[in-house]
């Protein structure tokens, strides 16, 4: 469990309540990262929202030819800053990761259980509201990011 003041530092969770942001404070663990480490993988389960405290993190697309004939490549299409969201598949069906994050600098993050964060989404119409017009903005500037590298 972190601080509510903790979780107020982050444009993220504004808009929300004192009693909103309690149940996230209490679902919220903050955790030390290290340069190397693999948070999650495209693919697996989405247990985590993740809000990046210090340090920093490459967003990783891992390309399978369908024939199985060529060398999986891997793209790093994107970079997580300190006070970003990131694992925001974690609130998003089907809840499964679809790019891998590889930290590039040791820090901290504070890690939000997905399947308690979806339960008071269910419970709180209003909290889910704000969190997924959060999430669809962060969505839509990776989006933009990553055609932009395209036509680089």
């Amino acid at each position: 469990m972190v601080s509510t003041e903790l979780l107020r530092r982050y444009p993220f969770f504004a808009g929300l309540i004192d009693d909103q942001l309690r149940e996230l404070a209490m679902i919220t663990e903050e955790i030390e990262i290290q340069k190397g480490d693999t948070l999650f993988e495209g693919g697996s389960n989405a247990d985590f929202l993740y809000l990046l405290q210090d340090g920093g993190i490459d967003l990783h697309y891992v390309v399978v030819d369908d024939r199985g004939m060529e060398t999986p490549q891997d793209f790093m299409v994107g970079v997580i800053n300190p006070r970003e969201v990131f694992g925001i598949s974690s609130l998003i069906k089907p809840f499964k990761y679809t790019a891998s994050a590889v930290v590039n600098r040791s820090g901290s993050a504070l890690q939000l259980d997905g399947l308690k964060l979806r339960a008071l989404c269910e419970e709180d119409e209003d909290m889910y509201v704000i969190l997924l017009e959060r999430i669809a903005s962060t969505a839509l500037l990776r989006l933009r990011d990553t055609r932009l590298q395209l036509v680089v």
